[in-house]
C-alpha cells in the first residue's frame, strides 16, 4: 500500500497550487480520501476529504478556498488550493480514511505520513 502526495512548492499569497495524491496497493475507489496538513509544533489537521460518492467535507478555514477531487480511473486525488495564505504553509499529506461526511473525517486506514509535500506561502 502506498500513498504519495506531491505538487507542493512555493506560492505567493493569493496564488494557487494543485496537490496530487497517487495511490497504489489497495482498492482506491472503495475508500474515502482525505488531505491533512501539519506545521512544526502543531497537531496534524484534517483539511478536506472526499467519499466514494464524491461527497466532500472541508475544514472551516479552507472552505470556499480549496477543492478536493478524485479520479478513480487513475487512483489519484487532488487538492486545488486557491487564494493561498501564509497560514496555509504546512506539509500536506493524503490518506485513505474510514469515512467522509457529516462534517467529519474518519479514522486513517492508510497514510502517507512519510511522503508529504511542503507548501510554503510567502512573498
Amino acid at each position: 500500500v502506498q500513498l504519495q502526495a506531491s505538487g507542493g512548492g512555493l506560492a505567493q499569497p493569493g496564488g494557487s497550487l494543485r496537490l496530487s495524491c497517487a495511490a497504489s496497493g489497495f482498492a482506491f475507489d472503495t475508500f474515502a480520501i482525505a488531505w491533512f496538513r501539519q506545521t512544526p509544533g502543531k497537531e496534524r489537521e484534517g483539511v478536506s476529504c472526499i467519499n466514494i460518492f464524491d461527497g466532500t467535507h472541508y475544514t472551516a478555514s479552507v472552505k470556499d478556498q480549496f477543492t478536493i477531487s478524485r479520479d478513480n480511473a487513475k487512483n489519484t486525488a487532488h487538492l486545488q488550493m486557491n487564494s493561498l495564505k501564509p497560514e496555509d504553509t504546512a506539509v500536506y499529506y493524503c490518506a485513505a480514511v474510514t469515512m467522509c461526511g457529516l462534517g467529519a473525517i474518519g479514522k486513517v486506514y492508510f497514510d502517507s505520513w512519510g511522503q508529504g509535500t511542503q507548501v510554503t506561502v510567502s512573498s
